[in-house]
């Protein structure tokens, strides 16, 4: 088993990994705000513009599921880190698109990269922290998944106005890349389990069109 952290590394963890799933959330809904200006801008109408903020939750609402299989295939600290900068170059890709296909596209591979990241920052969150401070990862984790929704529309709205929409994901390249480097260096060395679990193919095909489907109904349902 894993030992839990200490001092100042305990510390430096305990933010990286928060961090990981406060970006996560936040991109949930710092775009909503900003589909009219990224419309504009790409020369597409508003209700085609909302699929940027469909085609995240989309992804991100399929590889969630997922999380259990790829920790115990490929170990949990290594899927986290991954995810984590690649969370950051996939967001510099959404800010360079030029068309609605590209960012939406771009959009799509950020939500499988962010959707491990929430569950597995609560069990790295859980690893790290002592037993008996346990509430206090919890208390962190919930802190980040509360506030980052609510701080969404509000920097969307000021970075798009002020700024232009592509800094919406701009601001994720630093945090991730900085944030995914003291991941990678406070959780290095803890051992961990990886064994070969198979995947129910079929299952898994199901899971992909169910979740899918019912997530652009929710969202598209309207159009």
């Amino acid at each position: 088993a894993a030992a839990p952290l200490t001092g100042m590394k305990l510390f430096l963890a305990a933010i990286a990994v928060g961090f990981g799933n406060f970006l996560v959330v936040l991109d949930t809904t710092i775009a909503n705000v900003s589909v009219p200006n990224i419309a504009g801008s790409l020369g597409v109408s508003a209700s085609q513009g909302t699929w940027v903020i469909t085609s995240y939750a989309v992804a991100e609402a399929i590889t969630v599921p997922l999380t259990g299989w790829l920790s115990r295939r490929f170990g949990a600290q290594r899927v986290f880190i991954t995810c984590y900068l690649s969370f950051g170059i996939l967001s510099l890709l959404c800010g360079l698109s030029y068309s609605l296909g590209m960012l939406v596209a771009s959009r799509v591979l950020l939500g499988l990269c962010g959707g491990p990241l929430m569950p597995l920052s609560q069990m790295l969150l859980l690893r790290i922290f002592p037993p008996e401070k346990a509430i206090l990862a919890t208390v962190i984790w919930s802190m980040t998944t509360l506030i980052a929704p609510v701080a969404g529309p509000i920097l969307g709205g000021l970075i798009s106005d002020s700024i232009g929409w592509p800094w919406i994901f701009y601001i994720n390249v630093p945090i991730a890349a900085t944030f995914g480097a003291v991941a990678w260096f406070t959780l290095r060395g803890q051992p961990e389990t990886r064994e070969k679990v198979s995947v129910d193919v079929v299952g898994l095909g199901l899971l992909v069109i169910w979740v899918g489907a019912f997530q652009i109904m929710l969202d598209e349902g309207r159009n």
